[in-house]
């Protein structure tokens, strides 16, 4: 029997070049603290993390240059569109996630956005190391190569 999908859980933002511009090497999901106005924002999917990182400031996770745009209902109440949210994790993740950015010169590079089962806005963010320009026509290569190949599978079916 196919899976219901839950109304609450979906898929805001998702940062597509990531993945081209970076070799991600793990991943992880932060809780995000958000305003009213944000949130409600977010529930109509006008949002943008393609030009946003995270880093560790003072013992704490934030998200910067991340676009939330402002809810218009929300009046006086509304919020800065490209303010920095602390994003949530447990100590022992913050830690791991300061010695690969300070010792091992990796990035944190924010993959999706997405409300869970439960309506709680995440953000998947990817411990991640910069590409040469040659690993991207690799990577490329191989994604043209596995196209063809499907195409000639198809054919021949």
């Amino acid at each position: 029997m196919a899976k219901k999908s839950d109304p609450n859980s979906k898929l805001i933002a998702e940062n597509r070049q990531a993945r081209y511009h970076y070799a991600v090497e793990d991943t992880l999901e932060a809780g995000i603290m958000l305003f009213g106005s944000e949130v409600k924002s977010l529930r109509t999917g006008q949002t943008n993390i393609a030009e946003s990182y995270a880093s560790v400031e003072d013992g704490e996770l934030w998200l910067i240059n991340g676009y939330i745009a402002a809810y218009m209902q929300a009046g006086h109440f509304g919020h800065d569109e490209r303010r920095k949210r602390k994003l949530l994790v447990s100590k022992r993740e913050l830690s791991r996630l300061w010695n690969a950015t300070q010792r091992e010169g990796m990035t944190i590079v924010p993959l999706k956005m997405y409300f869970n089962e439960k309506g709680i806005a995440k953000l998947l963010i990817g411990i991640a190391k910069g590409k040469k320009l040659a690993d991207k026509r690799e990577t490329e290569a191989k994604r043209d190569w596995n196209r063809q190949k499907q195409r000639l599978l198809k054919q021949n079916n």
